[in-house]
């Protein structure tokens, strides 16, 4: 055999003798959502547990450890398992399993009042969890038992909750989808600060609707006139065909428009923040935007039936992408125009986060990576 059949053989031979655990680890809760993987803590004075799926088990990567978090937080249904996993096939596409965390939590509702917010699969609520209703913990809402506690307040000690447990962590972001992206935009004003030396980043994706901290709506404008948003087109076409102005909610049509959840009147003491305080932290904070590009119409796949349409909602836009393409504008004119805050349009996407969070457009945002 000449010398380099032989180190070709040799080669080959090597290729095949490589142990299993060479290969990207697939395994377990790295591959998704399980029973092994749903774990739970008792936030300080909560007086009730709060559940949450995690990819790796404290101390299971040895010393060295995750330096950052993904936290997916789950839509209306609280189908914290397919969030989950969305947010896992995300790190996976990005290489990055190794070193980040990945993190859903569960809010949990009684089960006489979770037939609206139900997920087939997922864990129903046992005795000692916290609780919700279908509506309130994306809003910052009290929790129904134990101590009370908000679902805010519920978000801020899990994020204490991994600094502990994996004391390698220096970046958390926390990312929602859908209502969990209400909640995620409601809580970035609310949030405590992080323990030690992790700092938190923001990605909302989808939502609904959104909290404004000033008393104006979008209005699309075309050739330097106001238009109705069907004007505009859907997808792609709308930042093609439309620029969004500013201009002052018509209250007296609509007087929820500027009431919370949708606005800073009526904000809950309980939150324990005023609407100068929370406007101003939301300004400072790392915050990026997804949205998917055809979730811009009634389309199948949009779930328009579910979207808030109230009066107070409908001023803030006709479907999800225009929402958020309008707030996007508002942020980086009104909030925090040195920022340049910018929504990421995700092709191909319509109201699903198994297709939004692993897409490539969607990488630098979840995950701080060059997309």
């Amino acid at each position: 055999m000449s010398r380099w059949l032989f180190l070709l053989a040799a080669g080959i031979a090597h290729l095949l003798s490589v142990p299993a655990h060479a290969a990207p680890d697939l395994s377990g809760c790295t591959a998704a959502a399980a029973p092994d993987c749903y774990r739970n803590f008792q936030p300080p004075g909560a007086e009730g547990t709060l559940n949450y799926y995690a990819s790796l088990a404290p101390g299971a990567q040895g010393t060295a450890g995750p330096t950052r978090a993904l936290v997916a937080m789950h839509g209306h249904p609280r189908d914290a398992d397919k969030t989950f996993n969305a947010a896992l096939l995300a790190v996976r596409n990005a290489g990055a399993l190794d070193d980040t965390l990945v993190v859903a939590p569960l809010f949990q509702v009684a089960a006489d009042k979770a037939r609206k917010c139900s997920t087939a699969g997922v864990p129903s609520a046992q005795s000692g969890d916290l609780l919700w209703t279908c509506g309130s913990w994306l809003e910052g809402g009290r929790a129904e038992n134990g101590a009370r506690i908000t679902s805010f307040a519920a978000m801020d000690a899990l994020v204490a909750e991994l600094a502990q447990r994996w004391p390698s962590l220096r970046t958390v972001t926390i990312a929602g989808f859908s209502a969990g992206a209400q909640m995620v935009q409601h809580y970035i004003g609310f949030a405590r600060k992080a323990p030690g030396a992790v700092s938190v980043r923001y990605v909302v994706s989808d939502p609904g609707t959104w909290l404004y901290f000033d008393p104006v709506r979008p209005q699309p404008m075309r050739n330097g006139a106001p238009v109705d948003w069907q004007a505009c087109g859907s997808g792609a076409d709308t930042l093609r065909n439309c620029t969004v102005t500013l201009a002052p909610a018509d209250a007296a049509a609509c007087p929820a428009v500027n009431r919370w959840k949708y606005g800073t009147d009526g904000l809950p003491a309980f939150l324990g923040r005023g609407a100068a305080q929370a406007r101003e932290q939301y300004a400072r904070a790392d915050i990026s935007y997804l949205e998917g590009e055809l979730d811009s119409s009634e389309a199948k796949g949009t779930y328009y039936g579910i979207l808030d349409k109230s009066c107070a909602a409908a001023a803030q836009g006709p479907y999800r992408m225009q929402r958020g393409l309008a707030y996007a504008q508002y942020d980086r004119t009104v909030l925090a125009p040195d920022k340049r805050r910018e929504v990421v349009v995700v092709p191909g996407c319509a109201h699903d986060v198994a297709c939004v969070f692993p897409s490539e457009a969607a990488r630098g945002a979840l995950l701080g990576m060059p997309r």
